[in-house]
């Protein structure tokens, strides 16, 4: 029996299924787990903007450059000065969960 087979496994995580997961953990981290609240607050809001900010600019050199390449079959298409916005859902999490992080310890006087 020739032709095409189906691929055994799962199939693959692909980047924006990824960074959709990405911005869904640490939304939940800050929210429900860690019950820091940040994402509620203006300042979180007025903070990331700057990050973001400095993030299209980085992504937007490296890629813009090619020195850092996506494979397209893997993300939606969308760019943002050059980078895909799936960078900015990593992004996004990264801060978010790490800045829950940094409170929810500072809370508790771990930070001291």
């Amino acid at each position: 029996m020739g032709g095409l087979r189906a691929r055994a496994g799962p199939p693959p995580v692909t980047y924006t299924i990824a960074a959709a997961l990405t911005v869904a953990v640490a939304a939940v981290l800050d929210l429900a787990v860690l019950r820091t609240r940040l994402l509620t607050h203006r300042v979180f809001w007025a903070s990331y903007a700057i990050v973001l900010l400095f993030q299209l600019l980085v992504n937007g050199v490296l890629t813009g450059l090619r020195i850092v390449r996506y494979d397209p079959r893997q993300i939606i298409g969308w760019h943002l000065a050059y980078a895909p916005v799936e960078d900015i859902g990593f992004g996004f999490g990264i801060v978010c969960a790490t800045l829950s992080l940094w409170v929810w310890l500072g809370r508790r006087g771990v930070a001291d």
